[in-house]
């Protein structure tokens, strides 16, 4: 059994500059849980994968494509490969979300 404590895993550089941490990478998935400070927002970008969002944790906004929703904690967004998306956090408290992409990308994020 493997136990992941996603508070001691560290922070990965990406090219949002967010506090962003993998904690599941296998050759058929990965998953990041990225947190969100209030004002803080991921760069618009295409990933090459479907990519599915569980809200773990605030309310945030997520855009994909031309559609732009706020979610809370609990939801679930699917967000299909290509389609361009961004998430930020408009609130005034922190904002966490699990992102799994299926399968495993083999090249990179685009940003836009």
């Amino acid at each position: 059994m493997k136990i992941v404590d996603v508070a001691k895993e560290p922070i990965s550089k990406t090219p949002h500059n967010v506090d962003a941490r993998k904690v599941y990478d296998t050759e058929h998935a990965t998953a990041v849980v990225i947190t969100l400070a209030p004002g803080e927002s991921l760069k618009k970008h295409i990933t090459p994968v479907d990519v599915f969002f569980y809200v773990l944790e605030g309310t945030g906004v997520v855009e994909i494509g031309d559609e732009r929703a706020e979610v809370g904690k609990d939801h679930l967004v699917e967000s299909p490969a290509k389609i361009p998306h961004l998430w930020a956090n408009e609130s005034k408290a922190p904002f966490k979300v699990l992102v799994v992409k299926v399968p495993r990308p083999t090249t990179g994020t685009r940003l836009l």
